[in-house]
């Protein structure tokens, strides 16, 4: 009888390459916080909209830091290919999530990278 052993290294499996779009908010003083759920809402069914999402994460600033600059809403959308995000980018739902967001927007930051260790 024959057993192979392999070293951990070897049994873990290597996590799949994700390209990651964190795209954080800065609300306009004048939006209600009714008029920031319904971004925070629209933006969450991203998803279940468009396919090519293959994770999604979200939550708002609790940093202790005081560096947000006011932005308080981060939202992390991750993809497998670049092509995903070409599909994603100009998808209806994600236009229609635009118009929603477009009032009450005072600032966006968008920040695209290959998540690597």
């Amino acid at each position: 009888m024959s057993v192979s052993l392999l070293s951990n290294a070897q049994t873990k499996k290597q996590p799949t390459k994700m390209l990651r779009h964190a795209v954080l908010f800065k609300f306009k003083d004048t939006s209600s916080p009714e008029d920031v759920k319904k971004v925070e809402d629209a933006f969450r069914a991203l998803p279940t909209k468009i396919k090519e999402i293959a994770d999604f994460e979200w939550g708002t600033n609790n940093s202790p830091e005081n560096l947000n600059q006011g932005f308080t809403h981060l939202f992390f959308v991750s993809f497998k290919t670049e092509k995903d995000r070409e599909v994603y980018l100009p998808h209806p739902a994600h236009k229609a999530f635009v118009e929603v967001l477009g009032p009450h927007l005072d600032k966006v930051l968008v920040l695209d990278y290959w998540a690597g260790k």
